[in-house]
């Protein structure tokens, strides 16, 4: 089986719906036990009893990433649960969408603070137990607004482009230690992210994307897939876009 991950133990964070449910889908039907973490925690629950029904073994966490202590206890209550981490996958994030000029500040702090402090605070949590191992895969969901902006998105495209510059950074600090660090980058996904959306908003979208249609969570749970796996041992450091080539 491709992408194998028998006995790997996976913390992915915004666990309960969208992209971060079908990463703990993809990485759970290739043997990964999983640990689920989101501020969410009835949607936690039903995330965990859909997975387990479907023979996943998973257990949840409830915690907000963008608090270093609640980041740091839920990599202990995995290593407690578990006896061990070796996959991170950094999903949790927000949107607070506004012009520039209009945009509060509250909202550019609080994308920031999720979306970039969160998943440093968690990368910095994790690194410490697969440091000590000698082994891990820390796997940040960016985004193609990470790379060229996106009107209307100033906080959002600020926190992703960050989540780049930090995964290179801790690529580099990391190698020695046997730990990968690696980023996705999705385009437009079918989320609720995207469904709020209107539809002319859609449709001028779709126009942008060569591919001519939105992509699937289940597409970005793949590429995600394949870097916790031993057949990406050798990238570290690396943006991969999943975007119908948006960005090309």
């Amino acid at each position: 089986m491709a992408f194998e991950l028998t006995d790997q133990v996976a913390l992915i964070t915004g666990g309960s719906r969208g992209i971060g449910f079908s990463t703990a889908e993809f990485l759970g039907s290739r043997g990964a036990k999983l640990f689920l973490v989101d501020v969410d925690e009835e949607g936690l629950r039903q995330a965990a009893n859909v997975l387990n029904g479907r023979n996943r073994e998973t257990a949840f966490f409830t915690a907000d990433v963008a608090d270093p202590d609640q980041a740091q206890k839920s990599v202990d209550a995995c290593v407690s649960q578990f006896e061990k981490l070796d996959i991170l996958v950094n999903n949790a994030g927000i949107t607070r969408d506004a012009l520039a000029v209009r945009m509060k500040a509250g909202d550019w702090e609080s994308v920031l603070r999720v979306n970039l402090s969160g998943s440093f605070y968690m990368a910095q949590a994790a690194a410490k137990v697969m440091m000590r191992a000698r082994a891990g895969r820390i796997i940040n969901i960016a985004s193609v607004v990470g790379l060229m902006g996106n009107a209307g998105q100033a906080n959002y495209a600020a926190s992703k482009a960050g989540v780049i510059g930090m995964t290179k950074s801790l690529a580099k600090e990391l190698a020695s230690r046997g730990v990968t660090v690696n980023a996705v980058a999705p385009g437009f996904i079918e989320t609720r992210m995207t469904e709020v959306l209107s539809e002319d908003t859609r449709d001028a979208l779709l126009k942008t994307i060569p591919l001519k249609r939105y992509g699937k969570p289940e597409e970005v749970a793949f590429v995600v897939g394949f870097l916790a796996s031993q057949e990406a041992a050798y990238i570290t450091g690396q943006v991969i876009p999943v975007d119908g080539g948006l960005v090309m």
